[in-house]
């Protein structure tokens, strides 16, 4: 099923409607630039009905990224949390992936982006977990990547930035193409930096490892396994590690 061709709605600006409408125009400037930044959110079903995981960390990311890359939001968190619980309910929702957006329009073109205003959207849908239920199980194969992660020279790595991920689909591109299922990025130096779309961890004689927050992203789950491990009496420890 294409993604534009869906029955239900879509959070556009501040209105929610039909997802067919939920058009831009082709010489949008994101579309031409890659400047724009957006989140990735699940809603797990429980007994009370869905809940949003950690979505008051997802919408402060989006605000810092947008902040990062001096895009100035046109709606509160307040409202963009609400958006996102409407996007669930109204496309009657047990379980949703949901992808908000902030975006520059098109009221021009080139590298200055000046006078731009810039868009907000939400939507939301079904799309099974990530990874299948057997390679949870069994395991994955994993290729390190010829590409290089972002630094913090070259970009804003703190920035979930919409252009960044070009970086990404190379790299799982690549190693799908080799017989793998997902690709390890390296640092500028050599270093475990992170996945294509997710973090690192390594559990090593009780002790769990995961890569400094200097190439890779601040992930929302990435903080929650720490959050865990603690609880649990695990010890953590941030650092550098070598892909072998």
């Amino acid at each position: 099923m294409s993604m534009a061709d869906r029955d239900g709605v879509i959070w556009l600006d501040g209105e929610m409607v039909p997802w067919r409408d939920a058009k831009t125009h082709v010489l949008t400037h994101t579309l031409h630039y890659g400047l724009g930044c957006f989140e990735g959110v699940r809603a797990y079903h429980t007994e009370n009905g869905p809940a949003i995981f950690r979505l008051k960390e997802h919408t402060d990311r989006l605000f810092r990224s947008a902040h990062i890359l001096n895009m100035k939001m046109p709606f509160t968190k307040e409202e963009l949390n609400e958006a996102q619980c409407a996007a669930v309910r109204e496309n009657n929702l047990d379980e949703a992936y949901l992808r908000p957006m902030v975006f520059l329009g098109s009221e021009g073109m080139g590298l200055r982006a000046d006078n731009l205003k810039v868009h907000a959207m939400v939507a939301a849908w079904s799309w099974p977990s990530y990874m299948s239920p057997e390679a949870k199980e069994l395991g994955i194969k994993v290729r390190t990547s010829s590409y290089t992660r972002h630094h913090v020279n070259i970009t804003m790595c703190k920035a979930k930035a919409n252009g960044n991920y070009i970086n990404s689909m190379l790299a799982l591109n690549e190693a799908i193409s080799g017989g793998a299922e997902e690709a390890l990025l390296l640092d500028n130096e050599g270093y475990v930096a992170e996945g294509s779309g997710e973090n690192i961890f390594i559990v090593r004689d009780g002790v769990l490892h995961t890569p400094e927050l200097t190439s890779c992203l601040e992930g929302i789950t990435r903080a929650t396994i720490l959050d865990f491990a603690r609880d649990m009496g695990l010890e953590v420890r941030e650092r550098r590690i070598t892909r072998d």
